[in-house]
């Protein structure tokens, strides 16, 4: 092994190294425990003195008999436990998956001395330095690989070990066996007369047991120079797989990495169930200027838990979750978990077709759900075998997945985020989570995912000021303080940290095959007066009120994963009239910002008007009707979804069936009559679980959607069965239909045949897909029928059929419609060269095709 070469720690005294060249002219002596007095360590020397005498007469007595027994073929047998035996473990919990057992040939040649080993006189090493020796005590110290394991001194080489509450630590090399002298307070040191550094493990004694051991602090640095310089940078696209905690094989001897960014900590240690969750004797390094810190345990695999011990700058300390951690512990507990994955995909076909198309170019109707409530209890791999078949009989073209990152109270529905890189234990494991992704991949099921970095919660073992000071979070407490969650804000300035949430956004896409994030709480990035009274902000360097860096942000993790993953789409929910939200990064428009590069927006304006329309009595909405057309004043200028989410369907606003005026049969007919009009309107469709078969009642995160409406044995089962076949024709003659959904951001794509009858609650256009061939969409919003009703139409269509009636029979409706194909006449009606006369069901909306 080539001896390592010792690295500049940040005390600016001399290593002991340094110093014991100084030391050689003197005999070596035995570190003085702190308080010790002249006197008694004088007498402690002399009894040291004669100690080290008899122990060379029995060293070398033992030596004899090791050849006499070795000339006739017998071996000395070296006190082994079942702890021992363990692969470098210190006690504890092992993992579920285990590292390697194959050793390198090092390793076995180590192991070997414990049987061959020959007992060899140590000398006492030079003295640990008092600063060395206090900062390790105290978890302090930057750099203690330059002052443990195994150094070339004058006259040999050093071995120095750190290990709480062991009783004795032997040296094992080859045939060498060497007992290291006790320096008290856990130290224990020799110096061997070696010419190189060896190949060597260590015999630890705890008690009456012996365990055999690897040094952790015999190895290089695990992380390369292009890793620290791109984390240094902020430009660290895959960060996941430089920090965190990784199972590897390391210099040959398997073990995890550990690595953590805290640049304001004094020290940091590593502490989890292998150490009993003291990590005194597991230091890590600080690795140059970068803030990082590293530590390579041997010995440890993946399944166990484990925190970072911070000193802070004020020397108090402090347990902190991994924040790049892959696995968590089940809330409320909040440990992270070494993993690794061995999941194997399926769904290479998915994704091999899934950038066949922009989003906005292509169906999109999404399903959107709560996964720990969707079915209550069932686990990740549960809901695979159920999911994916109820979204498909539905034929919705995506799910999105209210936040499914860590998150320690299931009553925020998982958008107060303490675990970015993990996906929620409270249903499995992240195997578990990609073998759900999958199984929806394989039923030709894409996969959204809401994705949260506007804030983080406070909780003392997460982010906030994680390392005793401001870190992910922005300095001024003004900038830091959510208003509204009583959270905390990223700071999208640091370079650090918007690499540590740019990564993370392509992390979930890359590992997780995450087909689109739904960006949420936009505006309360973009803002910096957002739910703040004057003097509660301080305006941007230009005098405004927008958040350069937040914008900035948005930019770049926008730029990063359309580039690195094709298919994939980022949608943000904006609640402003921000300015290219959808528009391309490079592309400056008129406030003089580029576009933020999102994909697709959801339409909240179109969502509160057309909600505020259907909430009237049909006789005062001729007095709303701008309600319904206001959204095509805007259509085009951004890609829009239509959200009908979970935040409109909680809080008191009432399920979307309840929303609506009049008795059961009014309020179902008035849901179909509006699912249809949102499904024919410019834009993607979204519609929160249970209102896919009008559940009465809010959601509640804890009793989830009311599936016992659907059960035959349920009187009124039929009429929620109705809107939910409703739902299924809907998806099914939209994803058949190009022009609902081909030319949704042109407006060469739609075009109104009546947006002005107010006073019959009326509404009808034309969508047409890029060959110029359309469907005609017709909305009723009275409870009345309208026989005859005259509409203008192109003279280039020999007939109209109707494809879709909200009031059929078998969807709960009155049945009234038009059965056979409706020919234009040559009267011209609303500056249109033909007209056709349609019977207007009561509360409907109807669709018609070229016959």
């Amino acid at each position: 092994m080539t001896p390592r070469p010792s690295s500049s720690g940040p005390d600016p005294k001399k290593t002991a190294e340094e110093k014991s060249a100084a030391q050689q002219a003197a005999p070596p002596r035995k570190a003085v425990a702190k308080g010790t007095t002249p006197k008694k360590a004088t007498a402690e020397k002399a009894i040291a003195k004669k100690a080290a005498a008899k122990k060379t007469t029995a060293t070398k007595a033992t030596a004899k008999k090791t050849t006499a027994r070795k000339a006739a073929g017998q071996q000395p047998a070296a006190k082994r436990t079942a702890a021992g035996k363990a692969a470098g473990g210190t006690g504890g919990k092992r993992g579920e998956r285990g590292v390697a057992k194959k050793a390198p040939a090092e390793g076995r040649a180590a192991r070997k001395s414990a049987k061959e080993a020959v007992p060899a006189e140590v000398a006492v090493s030079p003295l640990l330095d008092a600063a060395d020796r206090e900062r390790l005590l105290a978890g302090t110290h930057h750099d203690p690989h330059c002052v443990l394991g195994a150094h070339r001194v004058p006259g040999g080489v050093a071995f120095r070990v750190f290990r709480p509450y062991a009783r004795a630590v032997t040296v094992l090399s080859g045939e060498l066996r060497a007992g290291l002298h006790d320096d008290g307070d856990g130290f224990f040191s020799g110096l061997l007369p070696l010419g190189e550094v060896p190949a060597y493990r260590l015999l630890v004694r705890y008690g009456d047991t012996d365990q055999e051991v690897e040094d952790p602090y015999r190895f290089l640095p695990t992380l390369g120079d292009l890793d620290l310089h791109l984390i240094g940078e902020g430009r660290h696209e895959q960060l996941w797989q430089a920090l965190g905690a990784h199972p590897a094989t390391h210099e040959g001897v398997a073990g995890t990495r550990f690595t953590v960014w805290a640049p304001n900590a004094r020290g940091v240690r590593v502490a989890g169930g292998f150490n009993f969750w003291d990590g005194t004797g597991h230091p890590m390094r600080s690795l140059g200027g970068t803030g990082v810190w590293e530590l390579f345990l041997p010995g440890i695999g993946a399944g166990e838990l484990y925190k970072f011990e911070i000193t802070r700058p004020d020397g108090s300390r402090t347990f902190r979750a991994d924040p790049m951690a892959r696995r968590t512990e089940v809330p409320p507990a909040t440990s992270s978990v070494v993993h690794v994955s061995d999941y194997t995909w399926g769904d290479d076909a998915w994704l091999a077709r899934r950038a066949q198309a922009p989003a906005h170019e292509a169906p999109m109707s999404v399903y959107e759900l709560h996964l720990p409530s969707w079915r209550p209890g069932l686990t990740y791999r549960e809901l695979a075998e159920q999911l994916p078949a109820y979204v498909a009989d539905l034929g919705f073209t995506h799910v999105e997945l209210m936040p499914v990152a860590e998150h320690p109270f299931g009553g925020s529905w998982g958008y107060q985020v303490t675990g970015f890189y993990a996906p929620t234990a409270r249903l499995g494991d992240p195997d578990d989570f990609r073998y759900l992704v999958d199984r929806l991949h394989q039923a030709g099921i894409g996969v959204l995912m809401d994705w949260v970095p506007a804030h983080f919660p406070r909780d003392d073992w997460a982010l906030a000021e994680f390392d005793g000071r401001p870190l992910y979070e922005h300095s001024d407490p003004l900038r830091a303080a959510h208003p509204d969650w009583g959270t905390l804000e990223f700071d999208f300035g640091r370079r650090e940290v918007r690499n540590f949430l740019v990564a993370n956004a392509v992390y979930w896409c890359e590992e997780f095959h995450i087909d689109g994030l739904r960006v949420d709480a936009v505006a309360s990035m973009l803002y910096l007066d957002y739910s703040r009274e004057p003097g509660q902000w301080t305006p941007n360097e230009h005098g405004g009120r927008e958040n350069l860096d937040a914008v900035a942000f948005l930019q770049e993790m926008n730029a990063t994963v359309y580039r690195r993953v094709p298919g994939v789409v980022t949608v943000a929910e904006e609640s402003t009239a921000w300015d290219g939200v959808t528009r391309a990064t490079h592309h400056e428009g008129p406030s003089g910002f580029g576009g933020l590069g999102f994909g697709l927006k959801w339409n909240m304006g179109w969502m509160h008007d057309s909600l505020e329309y259907m909430s009237h009595e049909p006789v005062h909405r001729k007095y709303h009707h701008g309600e319904l057309t206001f959204s095509m004043v805007y259509a085009y200028s951004e890609n829009y979804v239509l959200p009908i989410s979970h935040d409109e369907v909680v809080h008191g606003k009432k399920s979307l069936v309840s929303k609506m005026p009049g008795d059961w049969w009014q309020q179902r007919a008035s849901e179909r009559a509006y699912l249809g009009y949102m499904w024919a309107h410019p834009g993607k469709q979204l519609l929160f679980m249970g209102q896919e078969f009008a559940q009465g009642a809010e959601w509640s995160e804890a009793r989830g959607p009311d599936w016992w409406l659907l059960d035959p044995r349920y009187g009124a089962a039929a009429d929620h069965r109705g809107v939910l076949d409703l739902v299924r024709d809907l998806n099914t003659v939209y994803r058949a239909t190009p022009a609902l959904w081909q030319r949704d951001t042109h407006p060469s794509g739609f075009a109104w045949v009546v947006g002005d009858a107010a006073e019959d609650n009326v509404l009808a256009f034309l969508r047409l897909d890029a060959d110029g061939t359309p469907l005609l969409a017709v909305s009723n919003f009275a409870p009345v029928v309208r026989p005859e009703y005259r509409l203008g139409v192109p003279d280039d269509v020999p007939a109209w059929h109707e494809v879709l009636n909200t009031d059929a029979a078998r969807y709960g409706g009155g049945d009234v419609g038009n059965p056979d194909p409706v020919k234009p006449e040559p009267q011209g009606w609303h500056g249109r060269p033909a007209s056709i006369r349609l019977t207007l069901p009561p509360l409907a909306t109807v669709w018609l095709r070229p016959a």
